[in-house]
C-alpha cells in the first residue's frame, strides 16, 4: 500500500513559528513557501509557517498532512534541459482557519519569535470596508482581519518596538504594500485604537511593496495519480510550477540580512523601487505574449509552445524584444538581456501548454499597456517607428477582422471595440490605410492619436495589406 505524506512517514526538521501566511493557496506554496524551505535549508533562517485561511471555507486544511506537501518544479533549466524537480516542503507547520478558530489566530500575534507576515488573498483582497468591526470575529477584509493582528500583538507585548513585524504581501496590485499600509492605517483610525498604536504601526512594523513572477499550475489532476507513483507517496496537496521564479521587494536593505540572501543564491532582490522591475516584466514578458499572440495564431499556431518551436515566429519575438523593448527600458542592459533569455525559456517549457487565444483576451487594452508605451518612446529616441512592434500591431488589426484566410477567429473583448471592427468590416478590402487609421485615431482608448506618431500609420498600413494579401509568416519583417 502506498503511504500517505505525512510527518510520520516522512520525517524531517520542524521549524519555530516565525512567519503568519494569509492564503493556503497553489501560488504562496509553490513560491513563498518553497523559498522559505530553500532559505530554511541552506541557511540558519529557521523559520516555520503558519498558514491562515483568511476566507470561510470548509475544504481540507494542509493538517491532514502535518503540514508537508510536495511541489514539483518543472521547466527549462540554465543549462537549457527540460527539468522536474520534486521537493517534500517541510516549511509550513500548520494551518488555521480565521473563521473557526480566531482565538487561535489572535494567539499568534503573542508569540514573541514572529517576524514576518506574507500573503496573498487575490488582487480582490486588499479592500477596504466600513462595515467591517473590530468586535467582528473577524472581519470581512484581510486589511482589517490583520489590523486587529497587529492591534492585539500590540497590547500584548505593551507597544515594544522590537515587536513589530516585516510584512510583505504578494496580491498582484501596483505597491500591495502601500496599499495595505493605507488600508490598515484607516482602520485603526476607524476604530480608534489610538495615537501610541499608530505610532508603533508606522516606527516598528515594515510594510513591503513586492513583485512576483512564478507560473504556478497548481495541483496536476490530469498527472497526479503519475506523479505519485514515481514519488512513492500519496499527496493530496501536490503542487506545480514552472521552473523561473522571480521575487522582488521594495524595502530597507537591511531585509537582505533578515532573509539570509548573502548566504544562498536565490532569485530575490531587495530594492528601493520596483517601478523599472515592474516595466520590465510588463515590457519583456507580458509584451512579447501579446506581440507573439496575432502573428502566431494567424499563422495557424495554437499555443505558446508551438511558436516558440517556429524558427520564424521565434526570430521575430527575439527580434522585437532585442530591438525595440530592452532599448526603450531603464535598467542595467545585462539584466535586462538576462531576464528577456529566462522569458524566452519560460516559453518553451514542455510542462505547460498555454493556448494564444486565451492569451488574446482583451488584446486591445493588452497592447495599449504592454507594447505601446515602448512603442512610442522608440520612436521618439529613433526617429521612426519599431517595425516589428508595428507589424505586430498590424496582425492585431487582421486578427480583429475575425476571420483569416478562411479560418474563424473567437474574439473577446469589450463590446464596444468589437462594434467598431464589426462597422469597419468592409474596409479590410476597400480601403486598409483608412481602417489602420481609424484603428490609430481611437484616442478614447490609446488616449492619443497614434497617427500623429511619423511614419506609423504608413507602416502598419503596408504591414497590413501584405498580411491580408499573402501568408504572414513570410510577411514579418527581417533583420
Amino acid at each position: 500500500m502506498t503511504k500517505q505524506l505525512n510527518r510520520q512517514n516522512f520525517p524531517g526538521p520542524v521549524y519555530p513559528e516565525k512567519v503568519i501566511q494569509f492564503g493556503e493557496g497553489n501560488f504562496l506554496r509553490a513560491f513563498i513557501d518553497w523559498i522559505i524551505d530553500n532559505l530554511n535549508e541552506n541557511t540558519d533562517f529557521n523559520s516555520g509557517i503558519t498558514m491562515v485561511r483568511p476566507i470561510d471555507s470548509h475544504q481540507p486544511k494542509l493538517n491532514e498532512q502535518d503540514g508537508l506537501y510536495t511541489t514539483v518544479i518543472r521547466g527549462i533549466n540554465e543549462q537549457g534541459q527540460a527539468v522536474a524537480v520534486p521537493r517534500i516542503i517541510y516549511s509550513v507547520n500548520r494551518e488555521l482557519s480565521v473563521y473557526q478558530e480566531f482565538e487561535q489566530y489572535l494567539k499568534c500575534a503573542e508569540n514573541p519569535e514572529l517576524e514576518f507576515i506574507f500573503s496573498n488573498t487575490t488582487e480582490a483582497g486588499i479592500a477596504f470596508s466600513d462595515k467591517d468591526q473590530c468586535s467582528d470575529t473577524p472581519p470581512t477584509t484581510f486589511p482589517a482581519k490583520l489590523t486587529v493582528f497587529l492591534y492585539h500583538r500590540f497590547k500584548h507585548f505593551k507597544g515594544q518596538k522590537d515587536k513589530g513585524l516585516i510584512i510583505v504581501p504578494c496580491e498582484l496590485i501596483d505597491y500591495n504594500g502601500e496599499k495595505l499600509k493605507e488600508y490598515v492605517t484607516h482602520y485603526a483610525n476607524l476604530w480608534n485604537f489610538g495615537s501610541g498604536f499608530m505610532y508603533w504601526l508606522n516606527d516598528a512594523n515594515t510594510f513591503c511593496s513586492t513583485l512576483v513572477d512564478r507560473i504556478v499550475t497548481g495541483y496536476p489532476k490530469d498527472e497526479a495519480s503519475k506523479l505519485e507513483h514515481e514519488l512513492g507517496y500519496q499527496d493530496r496537496f501536490l503542487d506545480t510550477a514552472e521552473y523561473f521564479y522571480l521575487f522582488v521587494i521594495q524595502g530597507p536593505s537591511w531585509i537582505k540580512k533578515k532573509l539570509k540572501l548573502d548566504e544562498v543564491d536565490l532569485n530575490i532582490l531587495v530594492v528601493d523601487d520596483i517601478k523599472p522591475y515592474k516595466a520590465r516584466k510588463v515590457g519583456i514578458l507580458n509584451g512579447a505574449h501579446t506581440a507573439m499572440v496575432p502573428v502566431a495564431y494567424l499563422a495557424g499556431l495554437r499555443t505558446v509552445g508551438q511558436a516558440m518551436a517556429d524558427d520564424k515566429i521565434e526570430r521575430f519575438i527575439k527580434n522585437l524584444l532585442n530591438q525595440e523593448v530592452i532599448p526603450t527600458l531603464s535598467l542595467d542592459k545585462d539584466e535586462l538581456n538576462q531576464f528577456a533569455s529566462d522569458v524566452l525559456n519560460r516559453f518553451k517549457n514542455p510542462f505547460i501548454k498555454h493556448e494564444l487565444i486565451a492569451i488574446s483576451l482583451n488584446s486591445l487594452t493588452k497592447f495599449k499597456t504592454r507594447l505601446l508605451p515602448q512603442l512610442v518612446i522608440y520612436s521618439q529616441k529613433f526617429n521612426q517607428p519599431p517595425k516589428y512592434i508595428a507589424f505586430s500591431l498590424a496582425a492585431l488589426i487582421a486578427f480583429y477582422r475575425g476571420e483569416y484566410q478562411g479560418v474563424t477567429i473567437p474574439l473577446t473583448d469589450d463590446k464596444p471595440l468589437l462594434d467598431r471592427f464589426a462597422a469597419w468590416q468592409p474596409l479590410y478590402q476597400s480601403d486598409v490605410k483608412q481602417l489602420v487609421a481609424n484603428v490609430l485615431g481611437m484616442s478614447d482608448h490609446w488616449e492619443q492619436d497614434l497617427n500623429n506618431i511619423p511614419g506609423l500609420t504608413e507602416r502598419v498600413s503596408a504591414d497590413l495589406t501584405q498580411i491580408l494579401s499573402t501568408d504572414i509568416k513570410n510577411s514579418i519583417p527581417q533583420n
